[in-house]
């Protein structure tokens, strides 16, 4: 009998331990998601004290997500040839060290280096953080159950990040939102020591650092030309151009490199299972709108409300609550509902949400007027993104478990910083003078929510999904 099977075995016998473990991996993916967003409020004092211009500044947030997300499948990947204890263990003590570098950074310099090493410390530890998860509860109502209070985890560190961004920073310093998170991250180390069984490693095996390479190239291309187009009135007036043709270049090299490596990156045969390459896709533009909506909200706060930073990440606060209730009804919707339906109310709340931020800033209504769009986003989240995540993982195996999480998380993380890129970064940029970026940044990102939609129609749900779900 095979290492996988007994540990899969043994930690579906043991629900303590398996709750205990969700526990321990849920604080990693809590401040891992904080990171995404806890830069935001802090990039003015970031900028001031280094003395570099907001332009330079997006690639503290940017080169973070985008490097994080484009590492995961590769992170994947490691868990399920080293073993998913080893490459936790690594991912998590990665991600600590640089965490302690960013706040210690004595230039801007340091500060980039160390927010790429940030992401990836997160690409290897997740996946293997969610791998651990699915295969220590079964499918069924209790590994629904655990998805959910992952992905509500992760949900209120993204939002929390603000709240968190602007407090530490008006009363400690810009550095401690980054050294804030190292004792937790040891007590992470710790717990998994103990919890996460050890598991013989599956043997050497060629990794795909080509495709890896290509795959983090690919969206770092795109956001620096969409990023320079908009500017308008670049010194560099052929950067743009030469940075979108890079960007498909490698997106096809990537494709080419998959086709052609003996041990890819992500293999053929997980293309071959349309629903889960269905679900990321809508995943990824899901995750696409929800980013969006994030910068509007603290964008809109300081820029037309005139919040200081606290008081625009305590404002931010009705989302936090309003997601921790959607967490709580989620699994009994997938159950009542099924997974199709729960995922096409999700985008509907979050095209509602964005409808309601366009008409905002149209009336020129206080921060206040926001949070009945907040509580749409809430429903978007815990009823899209789980639904979709839900789909992405089922039926998968031992084999691929880690594969199958690093996708899921990679379409979720990228799918967010090119939304960004293309609703926010257009929205606001010079080029588009004379609209309201508000108004833009949300059509933008209601079209990419009718796509989603239209895909999710799409999606034949697995049988195991609906009894999974009944269950």
């Amino acid at each position: 009998m095979s290492s996988g099977i007994l540990f899969a075995r043994r930690d579906a016998s043991s629900p303590v331990r398996a709750w205990l473990t969700l526990c321990c991996m849920a604080m990693l993916q809590f401040f891992i998601a904080v990171d995404v967003t806890v830069v935001n409020v802090a990039l003015p004092s970031i900028g001031a004290d280094f003395g570099v211009d907001g332009h330079a500044l997006t690639w503290v947030v940017v080169g973070y997500t985008i490097t994080g997300g484009g590492l995961l499948m590769l992170g994947g990947r490691l868990g399920d040839v080293f073993g998913r204890r080893r490459v936790l263990l690594l991912g998590t003590a990665l991600f600590g060290a640089a965490s302690l570098l960013a706040g210690l950074a004595p230039s801007f310099a340091v500060l980039v280096t160390a927010r790429l090493l940030q992401g990836v410390g997160e690409a290897i530890a997740l996946p293997a953080a969610m791998a651990v998860i699915v295969l220590m509860f079964p499918e069924g109502p209790r590994r629904s159950r655990a998805l959910s209070v992952w992905a509500a985890v992760a949900s209120c560190g993204l939002v929390l990040g603000f709240v968190v961004s602007g407090f530490i920073t008006e009363l400690l310093g810009w550095r401690w939102i980054f050294l804030v998170s190292v004792p937790f991250i040891l007590v992470v180390l710790a717990a998994a020591v103990v919890l996460v069984p050890a598991e013989r490693p599956a043997g050497s095996a060629a990794l795909d650092l080509p495709g890896s390479f290509l795959l983090v190239a690919a969206p770092l291309l795109f956001t620096l030309g969409v990023v320079e187009a908009g500017e308008g009135d670049g010194t560099v007036p052929w950067l743009p151009p030469v940075a979108l043709v890079g960007a498909v270049v490698a997106g096809a090299l990537f494709v080419r490199v998959e086709r052609r490596a003996g041990e890819p990156l992500v293999p053929l045969r997980f293309f071959r299972n349309r629903p889960r390459v269905l679900a990321n896709l809508a995943t990824a533009l899901v995750s696409a709108a929800l980013s969006t909506s994030f910068l509007l909200f603290t964008y809109y706060l300081q820029d037309r409300s005139g919040a200081g930073p606290l008081q625009a990440g305590l404002t931010m606060l009705p989302l936090a609550v309003s997601l921790i209730g959607a967490s709580v009804l989620v699994p009994r919707l997938l159950g009542r509902w099924g997974a199709r339906a729960c995922v096409l109310a999700g985008i509907s709340c979050t095209a509602l949400a964005m409808a309601a931020i366009a008409l905002v800033s149209r009336l020129g209504a206080t921060g206040p007027a926001m949070i009945p769009a907040m509580v749409f986003i809430a429903a978007g989240m815990g009823l899209g993104i789980v639904g979709l995540q839900y789909v992405a993982v089922t039926g998968v195996t031992e084999d691929d478990a880690g594969i199958a999480s690093g996708v899921q998380r990679a379409a979720d993380q990228l799918g967010g910083a090119t939304g960004v890129t293309v609703c926010v970064g257009l929205g606001f940029a010079p080029a588009m003078g004379g609209t309201d970026p508000y108004l833009t940044s949300s059509l933008l990102a209601v079209v990419g929510l009718a796509v989603a939609g239209f895909v999710t129609w799409r999606i034949s749900m697995p049988a195991a999904v609906a009894e999974d779900a009944v269950g």
